[in-house]
């Protein structure tokens, strides 16, 4: 079972822009969202996150609208923090032990939660169309920075899923013998994972001892920013899209 960075083969026009054009696509979206306080301007940005999904293809699609459906599950709980602990602005509602819901709150609490959904689907969305070592390259030949600071980024975005996959099959083996993970009891539910940790995190030793022994017979230490043979060039669709997330970030700004 794939995980939300997993790469998804494809021939789309986002799956053929220049990878720093799909970091800086992502970045800017993220940045515009925080810029305006408009609902609707946010509201538009996670919209325009779901056409790029389309254009990428169904598979990204059906992910991007996955982690939209994670994301309702957890800024419901947040909604709630938001708007009850807000108390500037008219009241709007009164609630037992002295709670309040104002009509500030509850506008603040609503761009809060758009804000966390227009600001994590980019990056989920960039990295479903973009290879992990086409991202570590063209950081190091357009950007600048070590090799070594992005094989940690993009080692980590890589294990991950492989951890997610690592739990996943331990709490099948431990359902197997019995225990029962899906108790509604949130403490006996965080009871039950917490012996997990222990053989979660041998096995994840395992597997970066080995990767850092495969690394080092490659000759990790000896890459630099001439080592990659790909090059990667901007072309006219990349500048497309960042005329593109250029007017984006202007029209943040005004409003």
């Amino acid at each position: 079972m794939g995980g939300f960075l997993d790469y998804i083969q494809g021939t789309s026009f986002l799956h053929r822009l220049n990878p720093l054009t799909k970091l800086l696509i992502a970045f800017l979206l993220c940045v515009a969202c925080f810029i305006c306080d408009r609902h609707l301007f946010v509201l538009g940005i996670i919209v325009l996150n779901l056409l790029l999904a389309g254009v990428a293809g169904k598979e990204v699609l059906l992910r991007s609208l996955n982690m939209l459906r994670a994301l309702v599950k957890f800024s419901a709980f947040l909604f709630v923090i938001q708007i009850l602990f807000v108390r500037e602005g008219t009241a709007l509602l009164h609630l037992p032990f002295g709670l309040v819901i104002t009509d500030r709150g509850l506008s603040f609490s609503l761009l809060f939660v758009l804000r966390l959904f227009a600001a994590t689907m980019p990056i989920g969305l960039m990295l479903s169309v973009t290879r992990m070592s086409d991202l570590s390259n063209v950081l190091v030949e357009k950007v600048g920075i070590p090799y070594q600071y992005t094989f940690a980024l993009t080692t980590t975005l890589r294990f991950i899923p492989l951890f997610s996959q690592e739990m996943a099959g331990i709490m099948e083996a431990q359902t197997a013998r019995g225990v029962e993970f899906d108790t509604k009891n949130f403490f006996k539910k965080i009871r039950l994972l917490m012996p997990l940790c222990v053989p979660l995190l041998i096995s994840s030793v395992k597997k970066i001892d080995g990767a850092a022994v495969s690394t080092e017979l490659r000759g990790f230490h000896l890459r630099n920013r001439n080592s990659g043979y790909k090059k990667y060039c901007l072309k006219g669709a990349d500048a497309a899209a960042l005329a593109m997330m250029a007017c984006i970030m202007t029209c943040a700004v005004i409003l």
